[in-house]
């Protein structure tokens, strides 16, 4: 698939929808994208199913927190650099690059460096949403080595992280980031399209591009987004989505540390019978009304404005906007108990066992 200018607004808009709350608002990226297609470059999509088995895919993405990014305009230079640091240590040219996450900034990150270097980006992730760490990924699941990384920053500097442990490389990285000013831009997890063919998510920039286009388009349509997006998202590998809450956010308490943006946000029904509460490390963990947990890490949990049902991110949340929550079945890819283990409840600390939606 060639990515046309028509296209951007509709991936960012549904990249952000997958990002749960998360991942870096992918307005700045989708500008970045734009101006290169202006420019005259080309980026190609292509099915992970059709790449030769033999080709290295080095992923491209941003990590830190979100409200930083919001202060710090990457110019796009970062990432490239960082993937010339991986191919530095491994003595190859990459033939692909492709996200890390399909969810937030993380979308456009890898179309950009595509656009620039003339290499095409794979359709497919390790997330297929957003998720704050670097080993919370299928990649390293199935067994594919996070390292070399290369990061960089707005300044131009460069580092190279080498470890045989992704827990470690993530430790490592995000200290660098925190000496960076709160992001950075990495490349890491390289690979054969053998193993992108094992281990990714499959089809996620479609699938983004598709989101956004049911809700930027529906309203012309005259259709409920709401209705589309959970008649939709069950004929992909997303089991299904569904609204769990709907009211005003009451209360915003966020704040930056560690790298990360934490916090919890509580939205009020408008009969004021409940309220909702989610908890969030970037991307949403759980969302609960009193004792009962309405959805649940690894599930998607996004924050939608209730007229035009647009994705609000966590770092722009505020008080009095009128929000639907809906929750989002993702593949079982990412509900196996390795899986789980890696990127579930626990691995964030939170004591509730995952219950599947349905």
């Amino acid at each position: 698939m060639k990515l046309k200018i028509e296209d951007v607004d509709n991936l960012c808009t549904g990249a952000s929808f997958l990002g749960a709350g998360g991942g870096g608002d992918p307005y700045i990226g989708g500008l970045m994208v734009k101006q290169a297609l202006a420019d005259g470059a080309r980026i190609d999509i292509v099915d992970p199913d059709i790449i030769d088995d033999d080709s290295l895919i080095i992923p491209t993405a941003m990590m830190g927190a979100p409200t930083v990014l919001l202060e710090k305009i990457p110019s796009g230079e970062e990432a490239i650099r960082a993937l010339r640091a991986v191919e530095t240590q491994l003595g190859r040219t990459a033939d692909a690059t492709m996200p890390t996450e399909v969810g937030g900034i993380n979308s456009t990150i890898p179309l950009f460096v595509a656009a620039k270097l003339g290499i095409p980006v794979v359709d497919a992730d390790g997330q297929g949403r957003a998720f704050p760490e670097l080993q919370m990924e299928t990649f390293a699941i199935n067994g594919i080595k996070g390292t070399p990384l290369g990061i960089s920053d707005e300044k131009g500097d460069v580092a190279t992280v080498l470890t045989g442990d992704n827990h470690r490389m993530e430790k490592i990285a995000r200290g660098i980031t925190i000496r960076f000013g709160g992001t950075a831009y990495f490349a890491n997890y390289p690979m054969s399209g053998a193993d992108v063919k094992r281990t990714a998510v499959k089809h996620t920039l479609s699938l983004a591009r598709s989101i956004g286009e049911i809700i930027l388009m529906s309203r012309q349509r005259k259709m409920d987004p709401f209705e589309e997006l959970e008649t939709f998202l069950p004929t992909t590998s997303y089991s299904v989505a569904r609204r769990i809450f709907e009211g005003k956010v009451v209360d915003v308490d966020r704040k930056t540390e560690g790298g990360f943006t934490l916090g919890n946000v509580t939205i009020r029904q408008h009969d004021r019978r409940s309220d909702c509460i989610i908890s969030f490390q970037n991307e949403n963990l759980v969302a609960r009304s009193g004792e009962a947990v309405l959805a649940i890490v690894p599930d998607i949990i996004a924050v939608l404005d209730a007229e035009t049902a647009l994705p609000i991110t966590n770092e722009t949340l505020r008080y009095g906007q009128r929000v639907i929550v809906m929750a989002v079945g993702v593949p079982e890819v990412m509900r196996t108990p390795d899986a789980l283990q890696q990127f579930g409840p626990s691995a964030f600390g939170l004591p509730d066992v995952f219950v599947p939606l349905s």
